[in-house]
């Protein structure tokens, strides 16, 4: 898969601001350029394949069909 091949409004540039690692999962938190947080939950495991540290700047990819809301 390209970053072409997403549709451009379902992508965010950024960097990445924090990682909470768990034995599993982790979330990891994504500075856009316009300041807003984007907050991904992926494997443990994809966080260290992909090599995804605080500081580097990555392309956050939504699929619409996928984004969950949920109350606070």
């Amino acid at each position: 898969m390209t970053i072409t091949a997403i549709n451009v409004r379902n992508q965010f540039r950024g960097t990445i601001k924090e990682i909470i690692e768990g034995p599993v999962v982790s979330e990891v938190d994504v500075v856009t350029r316009s300041g807003d947080i984007v907050t991904s939950v992926i494997t443990t495991r994809s966080v260290k394949d992909l090599g995804l540290e605080v500081g580097r700047e990555v392309v956050a990819l939504v699929k619409s069909t996928e984004v969950s809301i949920a109350t606070l």
